[in-house]
C-alpha cells in the first residue's frame, strides 16, 4: 500500500500546508504590529495637542516669562513677598545662598551687573587701580620693597653671604558701603515702573560718589584709606610708608617745569603705566601750560572716549582731588595699578523696609569694599608750593 492510501500527506501537500500556516501566522503578527503602531500614533497625537495648547495666563495680564530669580526678586521689591526667594535653588556657579543672615537678599544678577558697570565707568581711582574680588573680611598684599644682596665672585674665592629681602604685609580691610533709596508703595504697584532699573541707578550713583571720595581722601575708619591721607615727604628724602612729592616752586600754581619733574620723579619701571590724576579745575589750568617752544603739554584724545594726554600719559579727571591752593597736593602721577588696590566682595545685598518711612518703602542696599596704597613707590604727588 502506498503512503497516500495510508493517510500520509504527499511532499507537495506538506509544503502547501506549511506555507499556509506561515502566511496565517504572519498576518496575525502584522495585525498586532499595526495595532501597536496605531496606539503609539494616538498617544503622540495627544502629547502634541497638550504641548501646543496655550499656557493659562494670569488674570488681567500676560504670562510672566522672566527668569525665576528675577521674578522672585522683583516680587520682593514691589510687595515684600519673599516666598519666591526662599524657595529658590541657586546654581552652584552662582552664590551659595539666597537668604542673607542679616535679613537681606542678594540682588539678582542682572541688577547687580548694572550697578557694577556704572561703578567701573565712574571717573574715580577704581578705573585705574587694581581691583580684586575677595570672600573674606580683609585682603593682604605682600610687598617686597627691599633689594636682594649681590656681589662679584671668583671661581675659587669664598662666597660672601648677601642680604635677605624683607617682605611687608599690607592689610586692606573691607568696609560696608550702604545706600537707602525709597519709593512710594503706589509707585511700586505700578507695573509700568522699572523698579530694577530705578534701584540700580540710585544705588550706583550713591556708591560711585562715596567710593570715589574715599579712594582719594578716606581716613580708613569705617571706609577705605585714601592715597592722599598717607604722609607726604619731599621725594629727595622719600622712605617707604610715605608718598614722595615734588614742589611746583610757585605757591598755589601748577608749572610746566613741575609737571616734567613729577614725571621723572617716578621710577622707570612704573612710568610706562603712569597716569595723571587731578580734578576739573586743575585740569583747566594744566591744559594752558606750554613748554619753552610754546607747545602745549596737554593734548586731547584722538577719538571719542579716549582720555586726554599730558606729556604722553593719560589723565584721569577725579573730582575729589583738591583744588589748586597753597601747599595742596592737587596733581598725582603714578602707576595706580601697582600703587593702589581696591578689594571688594562680589555680592550686593538688598533689605526691604516698608515700616520706617510710611507710606514710602525703604531699600537698604549694602556692599563691602576697601582700598589702600599697596606700593608707596608707585605714586608721586605735586605740592603747589615753594618747598
Amino acid at each position: 500500500m502506498s503512503k497516500t492510501t495510508r493517510g500520509a500527506l504527499s511532499p507537495a501537500e506538506e509544503v502547501r500546508a506549511a506555507v499556509t500556516g506561515f502566511v496565517t501566522d504572519f498576518k496575525g503578527f502584522q495585525a498586532e504590529i499595526e495595532t501597536k503602531l496605531q496606539q503609539t500614533e494616538e498617544r503622540m497625537t495627544m502629547l502634541d495637542q497638550k504641548m501646543t495648547l496655550p499656557a493659562r495666563t494670569p488674570l488681567g495680564g500676560a504670562a510672566d516669562t522672566g527668569a525665576p530669580h528675577q521674578k522672585a526678586f522683583n516680587a520682593y521689591l514691589r510687595n515684600g513677598d519673599d516666598d519666591g526667594l526662599r524657595g529658590l535653588e541657586l546654581e552652584g556657579k552662582s552664590l551659595s545662598t539666597a537668604v542673607n543672615s542679616d535679613g537681606g537678599y542678594l540682588v539678582d544678577p542682572q541688577t547687580s551687573a548694572t550697578v557694577q558697570s556704572v561703578l567701573n565707568a565712574t571717573a574715580s581711582i577704581r578705573a585705574i587701580a587694581s581691583v580684586v574680588q575677595v570672600e573674606a573680611t580683609s585682603y593682604d598684599v605682600l610687598v617686597d620693597h627691599t633689594e636682594v644682596g649681590a656681589g662679584w665672585a671668583t671661581e675659587a674665592g669664598p662666597q660672601a653671604e648677601t642680604d635677605t629681602p624683607q617682605i611687608d604685609r599690607i592689610t586692606i580691610g573691607l568696609h560696608e558701603l550702604s545706600a537707602l533709596p525709597k519709593a512710594s508703595q503706589r509707585l511700586l504697584d505700578d507695573s509700568a515702573f522699572d523698579i530694577e532699573g530705578w534701584l540700580a541707578g540710585r544705588i550706583a550713583d550713591k556708591f560711585a560718589r562715596a567710593e570715589a571720595g574715599a579712594f582719594v581722601n578716606g581716613d580708613g575708619i569705617d571706609k577705605p584709606m585714601g592715597f592722599l591721607t598717607h604722609p607726604a615727604v619731599d621725594n629727595d628724602v622719600w622712605t617707604w610708608g610715605n608718598l614722595g612729592y615734588v614742589p611746583s616752586e610757585v605757591d598755589a600754581e601748577v608749572t610746566a617745569e613741575a609737571i616734567v619733574d613729577l614725571v621723572y620723579a617716578l621710577g622707570a619701571q612704573y612710568r610706562a603705566n603712569g597716569s595723571f590724576v587731578m580734578n576739573s579745575k586743575v585740569a583747566g589750568l594744566v591744559r594752558k601750560l606750554t613748554d619753552a617752544d610754546g607747545r602745549f603739554l596737554w593734548s586731547d584724545g584722538l577719538a571719542a572716549g579716549e582720555p586726554a594726554m599730558l606729556m604722553g600719559y593719560p589723565v584721569l579727571v577725579a573730582e575729589d582731588m583738591p583744588d589748586a591752593a597753597s601747599n595742596s597736593f592737587s596733581v598725582a602721577f603714578g602707576d595706580f595699578r601697582a600703587g593702589y588696590t581696591v578689594a571688594e566682595r562680589p555680592d550686593l545685598r538688598i533689605l526691604r523696609d516698608p515700616f520706617s518711612a510710611k507710606p514710602h518703602v525703604l531699600f537698604y542696599a549694602t556692599k563691602r569694599v576697601g582700598g589702600d596704597v599697596s606700593d608707596f613707590s608707585a605714586i608721586k604727588l605735586m605740592k603747589l608750593g615753594v618747598a
